[in-house]
């Protein structure tokens, strides 16, 4: 299972859904696929002092 969190916004089929923003929350959407072309943020590293 991944962390990552299915978003309307970076969800491939996102111009043409019809689903758009009406699931509610913990609901998985089944047609969601991540759009490839949004790039992850390299996560930071935090320094504990």
């Amino acid at each position: 299972m991944s962390d990552e969190k299915e978003f309307c916004v970076i969800c491939a089929w996102r111009e043409n859904c019809k689903k758009k923003f009406s699931l509610k929350a913990g609901q998985r959407c089944p047609d969601f696929s991540k759009d490839l072309a949004i790039k992850d943020k390299p996560e930071e590293k935090k320094e504990g002092k």
